[in-house]
Formats: C-alpha cells, structure tokens, sequence
C-alpha cells in the first residue's frame, strides 16, 4: 500500500464489480477508506470488502440503487457516519443501453439520463455536506461524450457528454470551498458491461490507435492522479483514456 490517500475517506458508487471495482481497490491500496455501492449481487461485494481488509485497507459495501435518489442519499450518509467524513467521491455507477432512435424507449431513454446523469448530480448534493476543503469529485464519463462513430449510441452519449457540462459548472460553485471537480472519460475497457472477447469489441479496436481494451486497473490509476494532492489544480476537466479512440 501506497499512503498518499493515507487519513482520506472516499465512496464510490456502483463499486462492486467493473471500472467501479478496480477504483475501490486503488484507492485502498493508496491508503483511503473507501464506501462503495452496490445494486446486484451481495456476495461479489462482500468479498471485495472483505479482501481489502485482508489486505490492512478498510471498505464498506453499502446496496443502494444509484438510479433512486433516496437510496443514494442515504448509503453517502451512512457512509459518513461510520466513517466520519468523505473526501472524496467517484460517479462510477452508470448504464449502456443501446438502440436505433426509432426503436429506442422512452422508458430507456429515461433510464440512462437517470442513472447517468440525474444519480451524479444527487450524489454531490449528498456528499457536499460532509466534505470539506481539498474534496475531490470524479465522474466516470465515456470517449463517446466526443465521438460516437457506430449507430445506436445516441442516448448514451447524450448522457455522457451531459456530464462534460454538468462538471465545467459543477467547478466553478465548489472552487471557492477547494473542491475539485472532474470526468474521467474510458474507451472501450475489459468489463461485464463491454467484454473485450465480444464480437462487438473487433469493431471498436478498428477505431482505436491502440487496438484493444483498456484493464480497469489503467482507468483506477487515472482517477488515483485525478483525486491525489498533486491534481490540485486540475478542475472542470474531461480526462480521456481511450487508446485513441477520439484521436
């Protein structure tokens, strides 16, 4: 374990498996609590607390749906009750629908901007309270904010590039209290969400400079720098991480 998180307290949300994961286990392992939620399965997020612990860190798996504002409100101050403040918070929970518009629902449409976009501004309206001078707030965006080069996207990267203004305004009300607020932007990246074995994936690396997914590892180690004390300069930024995807 690294200490440059040492005596810092972040939540993560939908940290349970995928990019969200990887982020809970950098984190630790840089020396920060970490809380995370969680919407499916008990046990997979269990045991990523469990072997944080193992490991000398301290995690809290919390279920709570990102997409219900109450719930979500709730696990952020349960969160910062147990463990007495939260520095630091990571929009990681997010959803892929995906659909011509002529077929795509209104119900999916609003399921995207609900989780997406709606749970991120919920989140730091919930964490603002309980953090303080030097807090850093990341969100996990997409490339396809910039460029979506393959029918059916359009939802999704609405929803993405949503969060690239969300941020820019988001930095300049909380810059006064010193608090730092970003996206991280993937590329295609090795998750359950998009599998790097998928048919789908052979398309994508033909776009790419670097011709295949990205590790969750490399994502978690972009939002170790973002949410580290020497980005304290960095705000309102979008941080790409595509391989040259947007290139």
């Amino acid at each position: 374990m690294t200490s440059n998180l040492t005596g810092k307290v972040a939540f993560v949300t939908g940290g349970g498996r995928g990019i969200g994961a990887a982020v809970v286990r950098r984190l630790a392992r840089d020396g920060a609590a970490v809380a995370f939620t969680y919407k499916g399965s008990t046990a997979t997020a269990s045991a990523l607390a469990s072997s944080i612990a193992e490991n000398g860190g301290r995690a809290i798996a919390l279920q709570a749906d990102a997409g219900d504002a109450a719930a979500l409100t709730r696990a952020i101050d349960d969160a910062a009750a147990q463990l007495g403040k939260i520095d630091i918070l990571v929009n990681n929970a997010g959803v892929l629908r995906m659909g011509a518009v002529e077929t795509f629902s209104l119900e999916d449409f609003d399921a995207t901007l609900q989780v997406n976009v709606r749970a991120v501004f919920v989140a730091v309206k919930a964490v603002l309270p309980h953090m303080g001078e030097g807090g850093r707030i990341v969100n996990i965006g997409s490339c396809n904010a910039e460029r979506m080069p393959f029918a059916g996207g359009a939802a999704y990267a609405m929803s993405k590039s949503a969060l690239r203004g969300l941020v820019q305004g988001m930095a300049r009300d909380l810059g006064p209290r010193g608090i730092t607020v970003n996206n991280v932007q993937p590329g295609p990246t090795d998750t359950d969400m998009n599998p790097e074995s998928s048919d789908f994936a052979s398309m994508l690396h033909g776009l790419m400079a670097i011709q295949r997914h990205a590790h969750p590892d490399e994502v978690a180690g972009m939002v170790a720098y973002v949410v580290s004390p020497e980005a304290g300069f960095v705000t309102g930024a979008s941080l790409t991480i595509d391989g040259g995807f947007n290139a």
